[in-house]
């Protein structure tokens, strides 16, 4: 497996997932917001993690506290922390049973994303699928 592998977006992306997106905000201005809304239009089965929000909807997406308390586990954890956050996101991702994770762009952890590669999951880093999905012709 290799980071940003373009088979793998392109198969991660190409139906319907279960996606936990890690740090998703309910503020409109957050991208986190943005990406969440386009995920739920684009068909996915989106649950939002923030722990200062569990319990909410965003977008209609349920909100809850940490990663382990998705059920059943999400295929992809889209990570939206910063950099010097998201190994502990990822680390989470391995134990959760994900197939992939997915760091935002300007979220960049090589080491995370090699402890990630070395458990089987698929790694997308410093990317959008917000951005992928439409370049990739994808829109649904």
């Amino acid at each position: 497996m290799a980071i940003n592998d373009e088979g793998e977006i392109r198969e991660l992306l190409s139906q319907p997932r279960r996606i936990a997106v890690v740090g998703a905000s309910p503020n409109p201005a957050r991208a986190s917001n943005e990406v969440l809304a386009f995920l739920i239009r684009q068909g996915h089965d989106v649950i939002a993690v923030n722990p200062g929000h569990a319990g909410k909807t965003i977008h209609g997406a349920p909100v809850v506290a940490t990663l382990a308390d998705v059920e059943p586990p999400a295929e992809i954890v889209d990570i939206f922390r910063n950099s010097a956050d998201a190994g502990a996101a990822v680390d989470e991702a391995i134990v959760h049973g994900a197939k992939a994770v997915w760091l935002q762009i300007g979220v960049i952890d090589r080491e995370a994303a090699r402890r990630a590669n070395d458990a089987g999951l698929a790694v997308v880093m410093d990317r959008c699928p917000k951005i992928e999905i439409p370049r990739l012709g994808l829109l649904r």
